[in-house]
């Protein structure tokens, strides 16, 4: 029997006062999948992010996650969480606490580990994305580049089915961007199955499964990158990638 998919998003809509911000979302999530979202700033990709996360209520339409709706009334938002990581371009670390507690908090809070077991997981996690001689460390004497991969550390300690990830290089500086892409490209080699915005259109060529471009809400193309970033069907896709390879981004 196969896998149902890991996402599957039927006519999400949400809104903001007037403002719609998500106009009908359609997609599906194979598991395993990487779906990376592109699109300018302002199309929709942080919001669908974080309604897929029910950081935000949907409007009207349905968000199912491995055969669950989770948009249905009733449902326990925590327990749904649990299986969805996500990561933040503004890391999100707490400032008073070392790295192995950032990262140690939630499994012991949440999913009940002892101790041990928790900071064990978190030391093999560290390890694997070469920070391990941070563990002791406070946030604030990290660069950018190593918050961000604890960020995500943090989010894999929780032990996730998603990953959803938010601009996650967007407030580094160019030559820390390339340590994060490379936790990123580690998971996706494992089968991670990954929700990723970004305005790294090279490195979403490259990792990518599926790419959707977003534009006012909607998705106007969708497809495998080489099609979406050689061939583009829609005028608005066309337009965009037009104005990245311009600018030397592509």
């Amino acid at each position: 029997m196969s896998e149902p998919p890991a996402l599957i998003l039927e006519g999400v809509h949400k809104s903001f006062r007037e403002n719609e911000v998500l106009k009908g979302i359609d997609l599906k999530v194979a598991p395993h999948e990487v779906v990376c979202l592109i699109g300018a700033s302002g199309s929709g990709k942080s919001t669908l992010l974080r309604c897929i996360n029910l950081v935000e209520p949907i409007d009207s339409g349905r968000i199912v996650v491995e055969g669950e709706d989770i948009t249905a009334e009733g449902v326990d938002a925590n327990r749904i969480r649990r299986r969805i990581g996500i990561v933040y371009q503004s890391f999100n670390l707490f400032p008073h606490m070392t790295v192995l507690r950032n990262i140690t908090l939630a499994p012991r809070e949440v999913l009940k580990m002892d101790r041990a077991e928790a900071e064990g997981a978190a030391a093999a996690l560290l390890g694997r994305f070469g920070l391990i001689d941070k563990q002791d460390e406070y946030p604030d004497r990290l660069s950018g580049g190593q918050q961000q991969r604890v960020a995500i550390v943090r989010a894999l300690a929780m032990r996730p089915h998603l990953m959803l990830l938010d601009e996650v290089t967007s407030a580094l500086d160019p030559e820390l961007v390339a340590e994060v892409l490379a936790v990123i490209r580690e998971l996706a080699l494992e089968g991670m199955t990954m929700l990723i915005a970004t305005h790294e259109m090279g490195f979403a060529r490259d990792i990518a499964d599926k790419v959707c471009f977003l534009d006012s809400g909607s998705i106007l193309e969708a497809g495998p990158p080489e099609r979406i970033f050689t061939a583009p069907e829609h005028p608005r896709t066309r337009q965009f990638l037009g104005r990245i390879i311009e600018a030397g981004r592509l």
